[in-house]
């Protein structure tokens, strides 16, 4: 993909300063007191840095899922033997392991491939869960940041009729959106009625991230899911902006699994697709991004921190009903079953309620 100097373009051309990594970086401490002109009292030093730095090693060579339990979340792998239970392994084996993603992106595996080999070695019963049978969680549960960025894709701008962006857009949904594997999107009751599929790619961070250069930009990704930004297209046009038709529970589906950076070699250049009832509606390629996943990341760590579990919706492709045209848009309705696949990343699969 031809690099695009929008940073510049988009903020500088605007009259707006560019945030440097290196003043972005330089801690709190470091900063210099400025005295008022009718005080003797020293000015508020710098916001400190705030959040998460990450481990020094992010996991690698995992397939790595939540699944919901009576006392929340809890950390599985998948082998190549089912769904491996780690919480319940761990517990029985005494080893130190995280106890969901969120857990093991932050603070390091621990003991995590020590117990992975000596649970599959020798299970027993309850550790080892078929696909089918898994009670997936969201495969992050309390991100710091739920980051998306509209109007991705060169064919989809083209099909709702609008401008490529000179720069990313940035929305954001917020945790009560996040949904999971066979879960179910609540329609019922809601002020609108034209819901709609999006299926992406979703990034996962893993590093605290600030101010960092596209070609640096994956180096601090944990992982790679699948996603479905599900939407209500009334209220998200209703006005400019488009959280309202964006952030209603459950509009966020993640998963089932978080696959790990090394096993996604180029996260620009991924197969993706939808599909309603069986039917495809949505089948193109990473590779048609206006802005990629490297390009992103720079951009969005110049606005604001990433922190470690911060995910990022990175757009949709072509195949939209809101794309259709009008007399051919049949939004879904309660008992359609929406399935979104990204690449490697496994097949998530939603019914709207």
């Amino acid at each position: 993909m031809e690099r695009r100097e929008f940073m510049t373009a988009a903020a500088g051309g605007l009259g707006l300063p560019l945030l440097s990594a290196a003043a972005a970086v330089t801690p709190a401490s470091a900063a210099t007191p400025v005295q008022d002109a009718g005080s003797s009292a020293a000015a508020p030093q710098a916001l400190p840095l705030p959040g998460r730095t990450g481990p020094a090693k992010m996991a690698t060579g995992l397939t790595v899922a939540n699944l919901r339990g009576p006392t929340g979340p809890r950390l599985a792998v998948r082998t190549a033997q089912g769904i491996l239970d780690v919480t319940a392994a761990a517990r029985a084996l005494g080893k130190a392991v995280p106890a969901t993603t969120d857990a093991l992106i932050s603070d390091g595996p621990g003991q995590l491939a020590e117990c992975i080999a000596a649970a599959t070695a020798k299970p027993r019963e309850g550790w080892l869960i078929a696909e089918a049978d898994a009670p997936f969680a969201p495969a992050v549960t309390n991100p710091q940041k739920l980051i998306c960025i509209g109007l991705n894709y060169r064919r989809h701008a083209h099909e709702v009729g609008m401008a490529e962006p000179k720069a990313p857009i940035l929305f954001n949904k917020f945790n009560n959106t996040l949904n999971h594997h066979r879960g179910v999107v609540p329609t019922q009751g809601l002020p609108g009625n034209h819901f709609d599929y999006e299926c992406e790619l979703v990034i996962v961070m893993g590093r605290r991230c600030v101010g960092v250069s596209e070609d640096k930009a994956l180096d601090y990704v944990f992982g790679y899911a699948s996603g479905n930004d599900f939407s209500e297209r009334t209220y998200q046009v209703i006005t400019s902006q488009w959280l309202a038709g964006k952030s209603s529970d459950g509009f966020a589906p993640l998963g089932p699994y978080i696959v790990t950076a090394d096993q996604v070699p180029n996260p620009n250049n991924l197969s993706i697709e939808t599909r309603v009832n069986g039917e495809l509606r949505q089948s193109s390629n990473t590779a048609d991004f206006i802005f990629n996943c490297n390009q992103i990341i720079s951009y969005a760590s110049h606005v604001f921190p990433l922190e470690p579990g911060d995910i990022i919706y990175t757009g949709t492709p072509e195949g939209v009903i809101m794309g259709m045209p009008k007399d051919r848009q049949v939004w879904l309705r309660t008992g359609d079953k929406v399935v979104t696949t990204v690449g490697n990343l496994g097949a998530l699969e939603i019914t709207v309620g």
